[in-house]
Parts: structure tokens; sequence; C-alpha cells
């Protein structure tokens, strides 16, 4: 059985989204400091394995001149891709409409969701100063597992959950739990209310142009 998200009201905003893709991105930026091993577990072991790719990219000096940030930031991107299924990922943003649209489509609205979501991390890749991860515990239905974990920034502690599919021999992310809200239920809050009154194209647009603003300087 598939673990489940959590519901969430049509008035969040993109503002939201991004804070929570942000996260998403900070919790793999801040997994230098495992403060407690979480239970032993494939899914586990799976997010410890990216985490400390990230980490050698990150602390790699010469990846730190300024002449090799788009270098830097394409390896990053490329390791967290490995890990993120951004097509299923985007397939349950997006529900139900998903299965009518072309394969064309589907291909376009993939490549611009992971657009949106990876500039939105990006911009905390440079913050990282050492902050801990405790991972919690993991659970287990079938295929789907959840690792529970929470990143510790000074007094705040903020739970942050990966929930993943076992594809194949490997585990992929398919969705990432903020304090209790789901990113992709968040998303397909929003997707939904923008196809309600509008089209698939304005959708399009939208995301296109809500990833140059984050991306933009």
């Amino acid at each position: 059985m598939e673990i489940n998200g959590s519901a969430v009201t049509q008035a969040q905003r993109w503002s939201w989204g991004r804070v929570a893709s942000g996260m998403a991105g900070l919790l793999l930026l801040l997994g230098g400091v495992a403060v407690q091993p979480a239970v032993a577990g494939g899914a586990t072991e799976a997010m410890k394995s990216t985490i400390d790719e990230v980490l050698i990219i990150i602390h790699d000096k010469e990846l730190k001149q300024p002449g090799r940030a788009e270098e830097r930031r394409q390896r990053l991107e490329q390791v967290v891709g490995d890990r993120f299924d951004y097509q299923e990922m985007s397939r349950r943003a997006m529900g139900a409409p998903w299965n009518q649209l072309a394969d064309k489509d589907k291909q376009e609205f993939v490549a611009l969701f992971k657009t949106l979501l990876t500039n939105s991390y990006a911009d905390k890749i440079e913050s990282y100063s050492g902050e801990g991860v405790q991972y919690i515990n993991e659970r287990t239905e079938k295929d789907y597992a959840e690792v529970r974990t929470k990143v510790l920034t000074g007094k705040v502690e903020i739970p942050l959950d990966y929930r993943l599919l076992n594809k194949g021999t490997d585990w992929r992310v398919y969705d990432v739990v903020v304090d209790g809200v789901s990113l992709v239920n968040n998303y397909r809050g929003q997707f939904s209310k923008i196809l309600r009154s509008s089209t698939y194209a304005d959708l399009v647009d939208q995301l296109r142009k809500k990833s140059d603003k984050i991306k933009a300087p």
C-alpha cells in the first residue's frame, strides 16, 4: 500500500511551493552531520548515499572557484536527479489530467517542473554551514518507503520526510513532506486550481515564468 500524502488547501501560493522545494534541497545540503542514525533500511541508505555524493561536491575546493560555478551546479543537479524521480513527481502533482496529456506534453511538463524545483533549491547551495540532520526512522510498505528526518538549525527542528518508490533496484524520491505538508500535494492543489479556470497551455506558461523568476538574481 502506498504511503499517503497530507491534504492541503488550494489557497496556498506558489511561494509556499518554493519554500518546500527549497527545503528539499536544503536537507541534502545539510546532511553533513548525522546526529542520530536511523533504523537501518534500503531507503535510508539510498538517501545517505545521495547526501554523501552531494557533500563531496560542495566541499570540493576546486569546484568552488568562480569560473566553475555552473559545472558545480550541474554536478549537483545530476546527483539529486539520480535520486529524485521527476517524472513520478510530475505525474502525481498533475493528478488525473496527466493521463490526458500526449507523450510530448508529458515530457515538456516534466522538464519544466524539474527546472522549477532545481532552480528553487539551487540558491541554498551556498548557504551550507555544517548544520545537522537527524535521521528518525524508516517505514516501508511493499515498494514504498518513508525516511523521516529533522533538519537541525540552531534551536529550530524542522520535520522533513522523504517518500520513496522502489523502482527495480533503486529507491527514488517521489515526494517530500515539510513539517507535515506534502510538496506534491501542494503543487497538485495549485495546478488543479489553474486548470479549472484556464488551460493546460496557461499552466505551462505559468510554470515557465515562475521558474525564470526564481532563477533570476
